[in-house]
């Protein structure tokens, strides 16, 4: 079990352990030049790629890309479709890469209502990768954080029915080992691309302590450079963890 940020204060770090992205701008990115959205789509595949090597070369443990969220399913439905048959072929061409890069790649978020052979792909690369420890890459697939909070409830519920009847009442870390984020710590730096300055119904309980960054640059054009730059802003960052800056001090001394 990994530390909770509100229960216990993380060990202080040089660099993040685990980042979390907002991948946002691909349609725009697309747009701007005159390009059709699926074109701003696999460009940001590319990016994906670059910001995975990035995290290889900082020795950073987990990578969580927000791929497409439970309300994603609300665009348009032929745009829907291609990021499907994107999701689907990049499963199919990119898995094998990870794993002989020492990369472990899981998938979080409800899978059910994708078509069978992406759940298929999914569980392949899945076990596959599953020994694999020099990189954790998650992606957040038909994920919602308030669906993610809500299952974990629903199956703790499932295995300790009498708990409902506990006068202390839901303890927060009772849900921690259902969360599907319960493999990895939680994230240190959270970065979204595109302008945007929200969290977007994203790792809601994880992102608790999280040191927020924005950028407007749009995904397709999130390079190791602007990686490099959320690092360097995440390395100045006093993290206290609810204490004063004074406490943070005493405990470096």
């Amino acid at each position: 079990m990994f530390k909770s940020s509100t229960r216990d204060i993380p060990e202080a770090q040089a660099v993040p352990r685990h980042v979390a992205i907002i991948m946002d701008g691909n349609g725009r990115w697309a747009k701007r030049r005159m390009l059709p959205r699926v074109a701003g789509h696999r460009k940001g595949v590319q990016a994906v790629r670059g910001v995975v090597r990035a995290c290889l070369e900082n020795g950073i443990e987990f990578l969580t890309l927000f791929a497409f969220s439970s309300e994603n399913w609300r665009r348009p439905a032929d745009e829907v479709s291609i990021l499907m048959e994107l999701f689907l072929r990049t499963l199919e061409q990119e898995v094998t890469k990870l794993h002989e890069n020492g990369i472990r790649f899981r998938v979080i978020g409800d899978t059910s209502r994708f078509d069978l052979r992406i759940r298929e792909l999914i569980a392949a690369g899945e076990a596959q990768t599953a020994a694999n420890t020099r990189l954790t890459l998650a992606i957040a697939a038909n994920y919602g954080g308030r669906w993610d909070i809500a299952q974990a409830a629903r199956r703790y519920f499932e295995l300790n029915p009498e708990a409902v009847h506990d006068e202390a009442g839901l303890r927060p870390e009772a849900l921690e080992p259902f969360l599907t984020m319960a493999f990895a710590p939680e994230p240190d730096l959270f970065i979204r691309t595109g302008g945007e300055q929200r969290i977007s119904n994203f790792l809601l309980w994880q992102l608790a302590y999280s040191e927020l960054y924005f950028t407007d640059l749009l995904w397709p054009d999130f390079d190791q450079a602007a990686f490099d730059a959320a690092i360097a802003w995440y390395c100045k960052r006093e993290r206290r963890f609810g204490r004063t800056s004074e406490q943070v001090e005493a405990s470096r001394a």
